[in-house]
């Protein structure tokens, strides 16, 4: 069996995504980082971006996490976001829409917010 973590994917409104995982890869405020099985203890602060988990099955979840922290020791994983949605979540066209709107408003936030939900589904 391969070496794996538990990852907890949490908003603050709701838990996203929970499970084993051989790697995630997460944007911090120091930049990307991926995390596996046996790595350093950890805090750190998610930036808006997309996080990429790779379960223990071979499979990709990728979320938009909006902002939070990170948190890894005893190969414990833990992910709290302010926002978070899994990329099958996301309804592309709505995304494209609110980026469009958010441009018109000059709304900066806004419109990170749009172009890390459309990164998330490009990237699964």
């Amino acid at each position: 069996m391969a070496a794996e973590l538990h990852v907890e994917l949490v908003a603050a409104d709701r838990s996203v995504w929970s499970g084993e995982a051989t790697l995630v890869i997460a944007r911090t405020t120091s930049g990307d980082i991926g995390v596996m099985p046996g790595h350093q203890p950890l805090l750190g602060v998610l930036e808006s971006g997309p996080v990429t988990i790779r379960t223990s099955e071979g499979a990709t979840v990728v979320a938009a996490v909006h902002g939070g922290f990170i948190s890894f020791a005893d190969d414990k994983l833990s992910l709290l976001a302010e926002i978070a949605e899994l990329s099958d979540e996301i309804d592309t066209q709505r995304a494209e829409r609110a980026l469009e709107r958010a441009k018109a408003d000059e709304d900066a936030a806004a419109e990170r917010r749009a172009e890390v939900r459309l990164r998330a589904v490009a990237v699964r």
